[in-house]
């Protein structure tokens, strides 16, 4: 694993996490009947994939590390870290309740990342994980830019 670490910005984990329910919702209505379950099945591993990486963050330049080791983050890590969001995806198909739920979840998951002084939301509190910036992989969508 390249790279030095520094702690990553609301904004950038925001539009991450953005792209990541863009692919989810697509993946929902290309597939149908399955695309619902690979779309929870990404929802929950995503952060998992790819040395720490989600889609989204890989195309922004983020990582999800242990915050003891610095090592990626595991499957394991990744279902404990989004399981509260996984709730919520199941939930929302149910109309109202679902859709409040999910609401109160991105709220709160919010208010814990601003109010914590190491950019820990309760997802990264489970999973003792954190997300940081990718400063010098040129596999991340800044270090293509620069690099052209």
């Amino acid at each position: 694993m390249s790279g030095e670490f520094k702690r990553a910005g609301l904004l950038l984990r925001a539009i991450a996490k953005t792209l990541d329910f863009i692919i989810i919702a697509a993946v929902g209505e290309v597939i149908p009947k399955a695309g619902f379950f690979a779309g929870l099945a990404y929802l929950l591993i995503g952060d998992g994939l790819f040395d720490g990486r989600s889609l989204g963050k890989k195309l922004i330049g983020l990582r999800v590390v242990s915050a003891d080791t610095n090592e990626p983050c595991s499957f394991r890590d990744s279902i404990l870290r989004n399981s509260i969001f996984g709730i919520g995806y199941l939930l929302y198909l149910i109309p109202w309740l679902g859709w409040i739920f999910i609401l109160i979840v991105i709220v709160f998951e919010f208010i814990v990342l601003l109010g914590s002084k190491d950019g820990m939301r309760l997802g990264d509190e489970i999973a003792k994980t954190k997300v940081v910036a990718v400063t010098t992989d040129t596999e991340t969508l800044t270090g293509r830019l620069n690099a052209s």
